[in-house]
């Protein structure tokens, strides 16, 4: 199974166009090591997205299995 976390940045590590709206702050989804969505502004918004790439994951782990069965 695949592992999905999120990550922060913080500071001069913020995208440089959020840093300009005057973000010091943001939030990537990380699927086994890999940036895969975001920046996101709320860490709110960020769970929110680490929730769907879960059940999507585990979608097609059930697919998988479902195909070999």
């Amino acid at each position: 199974m695949s592992r999905v976390d999120v990550m922060s940045l913080v500071g001069t590590a913020v995208p440089e166009s959020l840093r300009a709206a005057g973000h010091m702050a943001c939030w990537f989804v990380v699927v086994d090591g890999e940036m895969r969505s975001g920046p996101f502004t709320s860490r709110e918004a960020a769970g929110a997205s680490k929730s769907i790439w879960l059940l999507e994951l585990a979608r097609r782990q059930r697919g998988a299995y479902g195909l070999a069965a």
